[in-house]
């Protein structure tokens, strides 16, 4: 047993210098190395994406739909904090090819989505409106004009679609209202309303209304704020904690706890885009406040740097979890800039947690995930560099004095679409109307397979007793 002893020892020492010596050099007052960092991570991140190869599949990621989204939104906030448009490209690509019937809601990947995975794709595109981001595919005037088509949807119609096709599942059936998280009955969770698809679609409302000032999406809004309120998805009632799920079987009362920062990071960033839109409403004033308290208070326990407490402490988070951080830290960045009250709060906990995720780069410059742990922790994903990257880009916003997420009236040029995504073609749940050239259609095959039918019968009957009995493999027929 000894020797054994001495192994392990030797093995830790050596992961733990190893993890100190390979991690990312990165002093967080100067932006050369901020930007040095966080473009070491996102070729590392990018890796893992193979999509723009010819023959692959634009957009998507290995064994997920949902992930796609998230990275590009991740890159499209890199593009606006360090300036950096290497993956532009790729971007506009990946997007505009899953973008479905300009709904994110693609055939190809419809049976098996949540409402949850449509409305990240939604998200990014709205991103991509409120900073600016080249829309079309590249070279698209060139192709379009060639081929006659029509220009390329814009990210502000494509948020839009989304909206519209998710609206029509608010569910009153259940709990008086709320999103399932799920968007079939089949689907296991179907009958689960959680924090992320709700707070996820009011962050989208907030930030549609906000940018087109129509009230539709101002009311829905409110509505979902105020909804979420009435169950523990959302607790306004001066504890300020979110549930991450609440079931319909039971009317929404119960309520799963685990926390996670990205529940948190929705409810926040929507909160800050209504605080903005209303000039400055004490009642998103007061949400944004007791979130923010809880949010310390939760994920920042250890020296102001962020921790994923639902899963790291415990060595149990996947794939999915190990992108959560990374949602929080930018929402949080954001919400800065349109409640500038917050700047000195957020600002600290984010480069503390910047120094924390460099911390976990190691050798190869691939990031671990438990950023307030002094050396590599031997994690290694595509999702925990996506957070890392998320960090550092939002470490940027001490450079980029006066920004703030665009509106038509401050620089934003995506145009809108009121209606995309409405089309009865485009929903699953609706069979569009029967046509005379529809049943003529079904006429003819149908003659057509009893024809086929008679005649496969009379060469069963009558053909075989031309044929010759034998067996194989002596028999030619056989």
């Amino acid at each position: 047993m000894l020797p054994c002893k001495w192994l392990r020892t030797l093995s830790v020492m050596i992961f733990m210098v190893k993890g100190a010596t390979g991690a990312l050099d990165l002093d967080i007052n100067d932006r050369d190395s901020i930007r040095a960092a966080a473009k070491i991570t996102a070729k590392n991140m990018m890796s893992y994406y193979d999509g723009h190869e010819p023959g692959q599949i634009p957009g998507k990621l290995r064994d997920t739909w949902w992930e796609g989204g998230a990275m590009f939104m991740t890159l499209i906030q890199y593009w606006y904090w360090t300036g950096d448009d290497t993956y532009n490209d790729m971007v506009r690509q990946g997007m505009l090819h899953q973008r479905g019937r300009n709904d994110f809601f693609p055939r190809n990947s419809s049976t098996y989505l949540g409402n949850d995975d449509q409305m990240f794709w939604g998200l990014a595109a709205m991103t991509a409106a409120e900073l600016g981001f080249p829309e079309g595919y590249p070279g698209a005037n060139e192709h379009n004009e060639k081929k006659k088509k029509k220009k390329d949807p814009s990210w502000l119609s494509l948020a839009q679609g989304v909206f519209n096709t998710q609206m029509p599942r608010w569910d009153e059936s259940a709990c008086g209202g709320g999103m399932r998280w799920q968007v079939w009955p089949y689907q296991g969770g179907y009958t689960t309303k959680n924090a992320i698809t709700n707070g996820g679609l009011f962050q989208l409302a907030a930030r549609l209304g906000r940018y087109t000032k129509n009230e539709t999406y101002i009311h829905w809004a409110e509505k979902i704020w105020d909804w979420s309120a009435t169950t523990p998805l959302l607790r306004a009632d001066g504890k300020w904690t979110i549930a991450d799920t609440t079931s319909v079987e039971n009317e929404c009362r119960d309520h799963g706890d685990q926390q996670w920062t990205y529940n948190y990071g929705a409810y926040i960033g929507g909160a800050a885009y209504m605080y903005d839109l209303t000039n400055g409403g004490k009642k998103w004033r007061a949400g944004i406040d007791g979130l923010l308290g809880t949010t310390w208070g939760e994920f920042f326990k250890v020296d102001n740097t962020m921790s994923e407490i639902g899963c790291e402490r415990s060595v149990t988070c996947d794939r999915n979890e190990d992108m959560f951080k990374g949602f929080l830290s930018s929402w949080l960045t954001f919400t800065t800039t349109m409640a500038p009250w917050t700047v000195d709060a957020v600002m600290l906990r984010i480069q503390q947690s910047a120094l924390g995720a460099a911390r976990q780069c190691h050798d190869d410059k691939s990031c671990g995930r438990r950023w307030n742990k002094d050396a590599w922790d031997g994690t290694s994903t595509m999702e925990s560099d996506m957070s890392a990257l998320s960090v550092f880009s939002s470490a940027m916003r001490p450079f980029k004095p006066g920004a703030q997420p665009m509106t038509p009236k401050t620089g934003a040029f995506s145009a809108s679409n009121p209606n995309a995504g409405m089309d009865e073609d485009f929903d699953p749940e609706k069979q569009r109307n029967i046509t005379d050239r529809d049943c003529a259609s079904a006429s003819l095959l149908t003659v057509l397979f009893v024809l086929l039918w008679i005649w496969g019968f009379i060469w069963t009957v009558f053909g075989n007793e031309q044929m010759p009995q034998c067996s194989p493999p002596s028999c030619p027929y056989a």
